[in-house]
């Protein structure tokens, strides 16, 4: 029998994610770095990198946010994953980890640091199971939640998903 979001769930002792879906930090670097903020005019220190697996179970989506670190996406289980990305030039981009590497899948994929983004499990699919690796490395200071309002006033072409990836 095929593992179900559950099992995976249970097994790696994942928790809910204030983003929704379900998460556990597998790694935290010790090794600290001094990062700016706000414009550079602020530093704080964050580990090197960090690490989650992260669970996105069908009809439920992680809102477009931007986070100040790069973050890499790995697929591992599940269904392919959409992560859709508006770029600086007003572009919505769509990239879908899975396992289909010969239909355009794929197994790897970096959200470059300041990019609105949101994810949610590709139709068809019931859930997914990735990891995402953010160096510097993550931290809740450093998430910012898209106002839909805003974020549709500045990308006016993409209001319906930004309507439909936004709380």
């Amino acid at each position: 029998m095929a593992p179900t979001a559950q099992t995976y769930i249970d097994a790696l002792q994942m928790e809910a994610h204030p983003e929704g879906g379900f998460f556990k930090e597998t790694y935290r670097s010790h090794h600290l770095m001094d990062v700016t903020q706000g414009g550079g005019r602020i530093s704080a220190q964050r580990s090197v990198s960090t690490g989650i697996y992260f669970l996105r179970k069908k009809n439920n989506f992680s809102a477009f946010h931007k986070i100040q670190s790069d973050e890499m996406w790995h697929f591992y289980a599940g269904q392919a994953l959409e992560v859709l990305e508006l770029n600086e030039r007003g572009e919505l981009c769509s990239t879908r980890l899975g396992s289909d590497i010969l239909g355009g899948e794929v197994h790897q994929h970096v959200v470059p640091a300041n990019t609105w983004f949101a994810s949610r499990v590709a139709a068809g699919g019931s859930f997914s199971l990735v990891g995402c690796t953010v160096a510097p490395g993550f931290d809740f200071a450093d998430f910012c939640l898209a106002d839909r309002a805003m974020l549709v006033a500045a990308f006016p072409q993409h209001s319906q998903t930004i309507a439909e990836l936004t709380r």
